[in-house]
């Protein structure tokens, strides 16, 4: 059951994309242990969560997907089906695919509102919710995200986020290694760039304000305390309309809180999946 080494994987969605995924299983074998399926941000990847798998895989098997277009899995044709619903789906054919009734399902970002979504659509597949730097919609935000899907395609993926790179991150108090790994990565995961801006302008029009009643299962919501991106009040909406939720600010923090404190974000998270088995 256990793997003890992080296992690289693929599947075929119902529309015949192959996905990537990896599995971290540090678990007992003998142990019937519960599955972590982590969700990543835009223009990101399953990478992007390395510093998260020590804290968690022991005690869940946690797989780590890369989206449609991201990563390794295969980037869709020009003329596909691109919304949240299909998004949505990839999840649900995972777990299906993973053999898992139920999941605990965490995203970053992007990967956190598709994560609400899946647990307003299919509540008895998802065991517990963990939202990181996720608002339920951009359409009332002070950023021009269509122009940002634009500049994409107009500057490559690496110089459109170094532009940008004061939004994600404390560029004075964070390791500028860790900035340049991100930068790389971002680049590498995301070649395709007429897709990259496609997956963004989706994003930017999905608004989940009026289901957030529908997440009845245990939710962590964690967010940016000065996201220059979204207001505190965009992210507040979350913890007005969804019942059975903790939320937590990250003071002083931009909107990548999940690359820039990951161990912070994983024991976060950890302490709240402990919290479900008391």
């Amino acid at each position: 059951m256990t793997s003890g080494r992080p296992i690289g994987r693929s599947f075929r969605t119902s529309d015949g994309l192959r996905l990537s995924y990896v599995t971290d299983d540090y678990t007992d074998p003998w142990q019937s242990n519960d599955t972590l399926v982590l969700l990543h941000a835009a223009q990101g990847c399953a990478r992007r969560f390395y510093a998260w798998v020590p804290h968690l895989a022991r005690q869940f098997r946690v797989v780590r997907l890369d989206l449609r277009g991201h990563g390794e899995s295969e980037v869709p044709g020009p003329n596909s089906t691109l919304d949240v619903d299909r998004l949505v789906a990839d999840v649900i054919e995972l777990i299906d695919h993973l053999g898992s009734e139920r999941v605990h399902l965490a995203g970053s970002s992007a990967g956190a509102m598709i994560a609400m979504r899946a647990s307003m659509n299919h509540p008895h597949r998802v065991q517990s919710l963990a939202s990181f730097a996720a608002t339920a919609g951009m359409r009332d935000t002070a950023f021009d995200f269509e122009a940002w899907a634009a500049a994409i395609k107009a500057k490559g993926m690496r110089k459109f986020l170094s532009d940008s790179i004061w939004h994600r991150f404390d560029v004075d108090h964070t390791d500028p290694g860790l900035v340049e790994w991100w930068l790389d990565l971002a680049a590498s995961s995301n070649a395709d760039l007429d897709y990259a801006a496609r997956f963004v302008s989706v994003m930017v029009n999905l608004d989940l304000r009026d289901g957030l009643e529908r997440i009845a299962c245990p939710t962590l919501s964690v967010v940016p305390g000065s996201d220059p991106e979204h207001s505190l009040a965009e992210y507040e909406i979350l913890r007005e309309r969804i019942r059975n939720i903790e939320f937590v600010v990250f003071r002083g923090f931009r909107h990548n809180i999940t690359d820039a404190v990951p161990d912070r974000c994983a024991k976060q998270l950890r302490d709240f999946l402990d919290g479900l088995r008391t």
